[in-house]
């Protein structure tokens, strides 16, 4: 067959379609994997907002891959249609969190290897993904950075404070100072002993210290 024979009206007839039972059987899988992968979601979400409608994309997303990727492999002159088409959409949605990425390509990974009849690759590659992301998701975090943001009234008071965290914490280091007449704000970086945020209720309680907040990389914090 050459070239030319792709494109004739006959060459159509003979391409085998797709089976009623293989698309049955596609979409179905493709929504218990996407299931699945929005399940692993929630458990390892770590952000300040979930949102609903990043899950339901996750379970459409490899639905739809499925969808087209049955469609492409059943029909060669389709299957250069799809690349034609697909190659001028552009997404412009800003993706916040570089876990949420993961999951996209997850979804989409998912969804390809399904319809092209890699089944058990599929469900026990999804099965192996999910159990690595909620081990290494769910990972205690207390070594990581954290800000600490400390008010002071005068600079006697921002010693005591700096002697706190020093004491209580595994390692400390100033950011940036603020001046001002009767105020001195501090940003520090520091590095946590043990999962403990007590030392924050301990600072706030010090004399000469107007407020102490502790704040995450993420945007979640304490004061």
């Amino acid at each position: 067959m050459t070239f030319n024979d792709i494109f004739k009206s006959g060459f159509l007839e003979n391409v085998s379609s797709v089976t009623l039972l293989d698309m049955v059987l596609a979409l179905t899988l493709a929504f218990g994997i996407g299931m699945f992968i929005l399940l692993v979601y929630k458990k390892t979400f770590s952000g300040v907002m979930y949102s609903s409608s990043f899950g339901v994309t996750l379970v459409a997303l490899t639905m739809i891959t499925a969808l087209v990727i049955l469609a492409v492999t059943s029909n060669v002159v389709l299957s250069l249609g799809m690349v034609g088409a697909l190659s001028i959409v552009r997404f412009r949605t800003a993706v916040k969190e570089p876990l949420d990425i993961t999951f996209l390509f997850w979804a989409i990974g998912a969804g390809i290897v399904l319809a092209a009849g890699l089944i058990p690759l599929a469900v026990f590659g999804s099965a192996v993904i999910g159990i690595v992301l909620l081990i290494m998701a769910n990972k205690k975090t207390y070594i990581n950075p954290y800000i600490v943001v400390i008010q002071c009234q005068d600079h006697e008071s921002e010693e005591k404070a700096m002697e706190l965290l020093r004491e209580r914490t595994r390692r400390c280091v100033v950011k940036s100072k603020t001046a001002q007449k009767g105020l001195v704000e501090l940003d520090v970086e520091i590095r946590m002993k043990e999962d403990d945020t007590d030392f924050i209720n301990t600072l706030a309680e010090m004399d000469g210290i107007k407020s102490a907040v502790l704040a995450s990389l993420h945007g979640e914090y304490m004061g």
